[in-house]
């Protein structure tokens, strides 16, 4: 199964952030993607100054309906990215919907862990002051096996991608936004970790990189197997990367290197349960 992430170029218009994805969507099902990731904040500008002005409800929300319409039209598996959501009691999130070929939405996930950090001299954000955070879990299913999905900052809580592995899931997906100063530290390196240790691909989405935007984007979206190997990579420019998830690849990871099957959990807990 074919896998595409759109480094989008995100802009302040809400409209040509919608019709830049569609376009860029029904390119990547044009060559032959079946999962198709959008980044973090693909609508709008990623800053906590401007999630309350674009956010918008789950139901019927415009995004939303793009996105539906934009999985259909390309016939494939939709992961759109994340956008500002007016959610229950008007409360705000971080949401990511999932999307399948028939436009149907097979999933929402509310990034679990908000992006709170200070770095003196360097980035200080915090996304607790404007969003909420979700509580659980994503996954959704396809012809190959399931995939996980996260938002972000996710990526550096490894419970996430455990849990995900051990109930099955063949890839774990994470529309993200990393800066300039955690990018060039973390971005890769966090991927390589996850893929690593639950023997899955994972694949990180990010937009392509503004420097005159408030908050810039580090790029370099990729896709990483389940041996740790980067297998497709942009750079910071507006692109699509394309890999390949071989789930006879993944099996045969497992069994040459039987983690699975080794582990101790009477000497520590699992997670997963």
């Amino acid at each position: 199964m074919r896998l595409a992430l759109i480094q989008l170029a995100v802009t302040a218009s809400k409209e040509t952030n919608l019709a830049n994805a569609r376009k860029k969507v029904l390119e990547a099902a044009s060559k032959g993607a079946s999962i198709v990731v959008l980044p973090e904040c693909f609508n709008s500008p990623y800053g906590t100054s401007f999630f309350p002005k674009y956010a918008e409800p789950l139901e019927n929300g415009p995004s939303s309906a793009a996105l539906s319409q934009m999985a259909k039209d390309g016939g494939v598996f939709l992961i759109g990215g994340s956008f500002p959501e007016t959610g229950p009691n008007s409360k705000f999130y971080n949401t990511c919907t999932i999307w399948g070929p028939n436009g149907d939405r097979l999933g929402v996930h509310r990034k679990v862990h908000l992006f709170d950090i200070d770095i003196p001299g360097k980035q200080t954000f915090k996304e607790s002051s404007v969003l909420s955070a979700g509580s659980e879990i994503t996954m959704f299913d396809t012809p190959v096996g399931k995939v996980g999905v996260g938002i972000c900052y996710d990526i550096r809580f490894p419970e996430m991608a455990m849990i995900a592995a051990r109930k099955g899931c063949i890839a774990m997906i994470y529309p993200g936004a990393f800066n300039m100063t955690t990018g060039p530290l973390h971005w890769e390196l966090l991927q390589r970790a996850r893929a690593i240790d639950n023997q899955m691909y994972v694949a990180a989405c990010s937009p392509a990189r503004d420097t005159t935007a408030s908050y810039v984007a580090w790029g370099h979206s990729s896709v990483v197997d389940p041996m740790g190997v980067v297998v497709a990579k942009l750079d910071e420019k507006e692109d699509i990367a394309y890999a390949e998830l071989d789930i006879e690849f993944l099996q045969t990871s497992r069994e040459n290197i039987p983690v699975n099957n080794q582990r101790r959990f009477d000497v520590y807990s699992n997670v997963a349960q």
